[in-house]
């Protein structure tokens, strides 16, 4: 058994937004269950807050379906008709072929930090497709799992992370993927901005907790697209808080 994810990254016409919430919580789920190796599926929607402003986020939506897989070139294609449904019902809007459907073969599971409140769901997902440099594959997984993974994990209102490399076994439509390289970063917070300004602040070691992380690897390549999206199915985080095992009072206004 080997954990898989695809993330189908869409949008969907005018009007016709509820008509798809509907179909994904009601038949759609319904067939999903009778998938081997199906775990869960959730629907998300792209946040106002970008941690990188200026990079296009072409999709409104994004829906992630997770599997153990016991067989993945016989299972990853299952989805493909399932949501084949939605497109052929014409509820997935693709008159400039922006849809994408892409499988990732996990690393390993979530890999929390303190601040994961494993009682209260996600509010959202941040997805990187990446790409590491040409011949240096070991110097990156080290840097992501050793130290970026932590760093990135330990902003507030960051929980968890897990990463991926890109399947061999991909669904139809097949188009063009710029990440060989998957990251996935769970969020719980109210405060999505806040917990995206952090972030950067970090990074450039201006954040007011005095945090500061490690130089960027030089295996990690600048080739790479980020988008938070907002969860928008199932049960919502909400208890007027940011998930952070630290002291908030070091924030303007947090504390």
């Amino acid at each position: 058994m080997a954990l898989y994810t695809t993330i189908h990254l869409h949008n969907v016409p005018a009007g016709r937004e509820d008509e798809y919430a509907a179909w994904f919580d009601g038949s759609h789920r319904d067939d999903l269950d009778r998938l081997r190796g199906f775990i869960d599926a959730d629907r998300y929607e792209v946040a106002p807050a970008q941690v990188m402003p200026d990079i296009p986020q072409p999709w409104r939506f994004a829906s992630i379906y997770d599997f153990d897989l016991p067989n993945p070139a016989i299972d990853v294609p299952a989805l493909g008709p399932l949501l084949a449904e939605a497109r052929d019902a014409g509820m997935i809007a693709d008159d400039d072929e922006s849809e994408r459907i892409y499988s990732y073969r996990l690393y390993s599971d979530w890999k929390g930090s303190l601040n994961w409140r494993r009682d209260k769901p996600l509010s959202g997902v941040s997805i990187i497709l990446g790409n590491y440099v040409a011949g240096r594959q070991a110097e990156y997984e080290t840097w992501y799992e050793n130290v970026h993974s932590v760093e990135v994990t330990n902003v507030p209102g960051h929980v968890a992370m897990k990463r991926g490399e890109l399947s061999a076994v991909q669904i139809e439509p097949k188009r063009y993927c710029p990440g060989d390289q998957l990251v996935m970063c769970a969020q719980q917070t109210d405060d999505l901005l806040f917990t995206i300004t952090d972030f950067g602040a970090r990074a450039r070691g201006l954040s007011p907790s005095g945090i500061a992380m490690e130089p960027r690897s030089k295996a990690g390549s600048f080739a790479r697209t980020v988008h938070y999206f907002e969860k928008i199915s199932g049960t919502r985080f909400w208890d007027g808080g940011i998930a952070y095992a630290g002291d908030l009072s070091v924030y303007p206004g947090k504390g």
